[in-house]
């Protein structure tokens, strides 16, 4: 398997580059996978994608942590703590980085490790466009062409994603050029493959529940609404009809101000002198053994009942 995760910032087109990294690789029969992962970041905040290719089902889910290709969008990325770049590389990595500087020169100003290639996409995307934009398609190039994906699958791949994207006809067409030459002259460096990620033992927690008795408030309880009876709210009132209770408990779940209580039997309690009259446990009952009556004898009359 190659295990491939893309650096890049917002706006630069990392998140695509991995869908067609992906799509290529589909083409070509490879079983692929990709995601990105990114919250509500803003343009130019770091985000990262991951594309796993196979020729076998692919098990692992998630962030790679230990990949085969890096490819980095933007070269500011790799001194940036936050991006996280430099995590899972060692020497056997390929790394690619938008650049203008060759390889030997950007390994002597960061010293990156791993098997390090360079090429100035954003040059080549102002030849294209006339002025900087994102380098998705390019990325995907690169990528594609590193891992060992031919041109014409890659070709189509970027028809098919930037298509999605509702990007016009001749613009996907500039980027395709733009592509061919990215794809063109990236210099190859070798890539690793099969290199597993660790698998983490993980132990399980078993979540802890607070029985309903205690894990529901109730408007009566200590140091709460006890004196504020709110039964003189209600118009139409929730009445029991025992034969079609079959215990489930919803009503008693759902009660807003805990005026319902369960009996041994399972069987609701209702606190009319703080019930307000919501009828949501008589929506919620699934067998209408709750229904609502109209209070009669006026607003004064409920206490009597």
């Amino acid at each position: 398997m190659r295990a491939v995760r893309f650096h890049g910032r917002g706006g630069q087109g990392a998140k695509t580059a991995s869908r067609i990294l992906g799509t290529a690789a589909f083409l070509e029969g490879f079983v692929a996978q990709d995601s990105p992962i990114y919250g509500a970041e803003r343009r130019g905040a770091p985000v990262a994608a991951f594309t796993r290719i196979a020729k076998e089902p692919i098990r692992e889910r998630g962030i790679i942590t230990r990949p085969t290709l890096v490819v980095v969008a933007d070269a500011s990325l790799v001194g940036d703590p936050a991006a996280r770049v430099l995590e899972g590389i060692d020497e056997r990595t390929a790394v690619f980085v938008n650049s203008p500087l060759s390889a030997e020169q950007f390994r002597a100003e960061t010293s990156l490790p791993g098997r390090l290639t360079t090429l100035d996409l954003t040059e080549i995307v102002v030849q294209h466009f006339g002025k900087r934009g994102a380098i998705s398609a390019l990325l995907g190039a690169v990528a594609g062409r590193l891992v060992g994906l031919r041109q014409g699958s890659i070709h189509e791949a970027i028809a098919r994603e930037l298509a999605e994207l509702g990007l016009a006809t001749s613009d996907i067409e500039r980027n395709q050029a733009a592509a061919r030459q990215s794809h063109e002259t990236v210099q190859p460096v070798a890539i690793e493959t099969g290199v597993p990620q660790p698998i983490v033992p993980v132990q399980l927690q078993a979540p802890m529940y607070e029985p309903p008795t205690r894990g529901t408030a109730r408007i009566s309880a200590a140091a709460n609404s006890i004196l504020r009876e709110t039964g003189g709210w209600r118009t139409f009132r929730p009445v029991l009809v025992p034969d079609k209770c079959n215990g489930c408990w919803l009503c008693f779940a759902y009660c807003p101000d805990g005026v319902i209580t369960m009996t041994r039997e399972d069987r609701p309690m209702i606190d009319y002198d703080h019930c307000k009259g919501c009828q949501i446990c008589v929506h919620e009952c699934p067998t209408e053994a709750l229904v609502a009556e109209r209070e009669q004898g006026g607003a004064v009359a409920w206490k009597a009942r």
